[in-house]
Formats: C-alpha cells, structure tokens, sequence
C-alpha cells in the first residue's frame, strides 16, 4: 500500500509540472491535482489507521 501512494504522487507530481509547462497538454494539469489529493488522501488515512493500532 505504501509503495501505491508513492507512485501515485510520484505521478502526480510529474504530471502536475507537465501541465504547467507545455500548454497543449492544459488537462495534465488537473489529472495531476486530483492524483497528488489522492495520494495525499492515502497518505493520511495510513498515518490515522497507524495511530490507531497502538
């Protein structure tokens, strides 16, 4: 499950400047945010469920 998260902000993040540099591809651009929300979404939920088990 970690590794997912990583790869998906990864991507995200790739994405996200991809958009921001070429203009053509504009939509990168939020297939970019919505995959960094996702990740960070991901990120959090293993952080609370993590916190929980103790």
């Amino acid at each position: 499950m970690p590794a997912l998260a990583i790869i998906l902000l990864i991507v995200g993040v790739v994405l996200l400047f991809t958009g921001l540099f070429v203009e053509a591809v504009k939509f990168l651009l939020w297939i970019g945010i919505v995959i960094l929300v996702i990740a960070i979404i991901m990120a959090l939920l293993r952080y609370i469920r993590r916190g929980t088990r103790t």
